[in-house]
């Protein structure tokens, strides 16, 4: 019984230890990414020096208490000028004025991907916008994390965002296309996958 306990203990503590060299691991990537990314010159005279260094995108709903409010605390406190919207109110149809100038005055967008980030319209609006300054306007750093959801699900739309599509044609059926060509890039492009991870508690840069 003793051995046993011993046992649970040490695989307990072997668990935690991991988890926790996972975290450090990936906050000194991050770190790393964010600072090449605010100093890298101008790709043209036209580049806009951008009022925020990220512009954070998620689903208040699933992240705005754990994961996401633990990045952005982090972010700030290492002198990283953030954008978060903390409006928590119902929005209208479209996405507001001020978050599109958000995005555009952003250096790096950071997309926090989660469980019912597609059933949010507002989310996808968000998505398509960064694409735009990515590839047509500024030439925006897009940084895509997959939280508690696998990237193929973002790229395919499947699984949860599947059934939110589902919704989207019955109501939305001239953004769909827009919106899928979005989630399809950013599932392709290089992030943080952190499915098996934790809930981000311990997160630091």
């Amino acid at each position: 019984m003793l051995k046993e306990k011993r046992k649970q203990s040490k695989d307990e503590e072997n668990d935690s230890s991991s988890r926790k060299r996972r975290k450090a691991d990936l906050s000194k990537l991050f770190k790393c990414y964010c600072s090449a990314a605010m100093t890298k010159p101008d790709s043209s005279p036209s580049t806009p020096q951008g009022a925020y260094d990220v512009f954070l995108s998620f689903r208040g709903e699933d992240t705005r208490k754990t994961f996401t409010d633990h990045l952005y605390t982090a972010l700030v406190q290492a002198g990283i000028h953030t954008f978060r919207d903390d409006d928590e109110l119902p929005r209208g149809e479209e996405i507001s004025q001020h978050l599109l100038e958000a995005i555009q005055e952003s250096k790096i967008s950071i997309v926090v991907f989660s469980k019912g980030y597609a059933s949010s319209r507002w989310c996808l609006d968000e998505l398509v916008e960064i694409f735009k300054c990515k590839y047509r306007k500024t030439g925006q750093i897009a940084l895509p994390i997959f939280y508690d959801i696998d990237p193929s699900d973002v790229r395919k739309q499947s699984g949860s965002f599947a059934e939110a599509f589902v919704k989207h044609e019955e109501r939305y059926e001239e953004k769909v296309k827009e919106w899928r060509e979005a989630l399809e890039e950013a599932g392709n492009l290089s992030g943080w996958n952190l499915k098996d991870m934790a809930n981000g508690y311990a997160f630091s840069l």
